[in-house]
Order: structure tokens, then sequence, then C-alpha cells
């Protein structure tokens, strides 16, 4: 039996401390055997921010080997080469990205940003919970898609519907 292909996917913000981390940690639970995450920025902070490890630790979901990189890692020789690329932030969105190795397909997947979030503790874990949940809904519809019986611009289509969707009973 011939193994199944493992797709590469990088999560795109320009901090790289939460959003982009909580999407990583997403995929390589959802994603199994199937998927393998990675996440980067344009101009990363150079840590995770606490919320989004407290987060992810109270799911169970792994928090080792997280934190916070610049993209151009990706865009150099010698880089794991990418089948997708995701922004979840708008600012990153509209930034020139770097030419990345294998042509991925792209998509953007903005979620608000709960760093910049003001107000209590309590309601900033919860703006750290929505993030999660937006990211999660998206996850689970990207990593159910039935990848190897699609052509590249079925993908695309499938994956910017998914973009533009709060939750997964949005999606057609």
């Amino acid at each position: 039996m011939i193994p199944a292909q493992i797709y590469n996917v990088l999560f795109l913000c320009t901090g790289n401390s939460a959003r982009s981390i909580l999407a990583e940690a997403l995929i390589e639970h959802w994603g199994k055997e199937r998927f393998r995450g990675y996440s980067a920025g344009s101009f990363p902070r150079g840590s995770v921010h606490p919320l989004a490890l407290d987060l992810l630790r109270s799911l169970g979901l792994r928090t080792s080997g997280l934190r916070s990189k610049s993209w151009n890692e990706f865009a150099r020789p010698g880089a794991p080469a990418m089948d997708f690329v995701f922004t979840v932030c708008d600012q990153a969105a509209g930034e020139v990205c770097p030419v990345w190795p294998g042509h991925p397909i792209t998509a953007h997947w903005g979620v608000p940003d709960p760093v910049a979030f003001v107000g209590s503790e309590i309601e900033r874990r919860n703006a750290f919970r929505e993030a999660f949940r937006a990211l999660e809904n998206r996850i689970k519809l990207f990593t159910s898609l039935p990848i190897d019986k699609l052509d590249r611009m079925a993908i695309k289509r499938r994956l910017d519907e998914i973009g533009r969707v709060g939750s997964a009973q949005e999606v057609s």
C-alpha cells in the first residue's frame, strides 16, 4: 500500500505570536498524519503569547516546539516545500510575501487579533478562544477536503470559501 501524501501547511501572520501559532497546533491535531503544520510571521515578535500557550495547554494540544519565527525561514533553499500557505491576519495578507518553494496553493483566512484586544483578563482570554474557534472551524473543513480527488482550481475555490466563513455551518 502506498502511504498517503503528507501536506505541508504554513500559517502566516505579522507577529507569529498567537493566531498563526494556534493554527499550527490545530492543523497538527486535526490533520493527524495527513498534514504537517508550520507558522511564521513577517515581523515576528520573538515569543509566543502566554495566553495562546495557556489556551492550547488547557485543551490538551501540543505546545512543544512552538516558537515565533520569520517567514524567511521557509523561503530559504532547503526549507520544506509548502503545499498550502494561509494568511490569518489582514496585515500579512496585504504584504509582499516571499516566493515559496513548491508553488503552494494560497488563501486568506483573516481572524481578529486577540493580542490587540483590550479588556479584562477574562475578556482577553475570550478573544483568544474566539480566534481559536474560528481557526478550528476552518481547519476542520480544510482537513476534511478530498484534496487528492480535487484539481488545483477546485481546491483554491474551496479554500477561499472556507476563509469567508466564521463557522462550519456557513460553508456550502
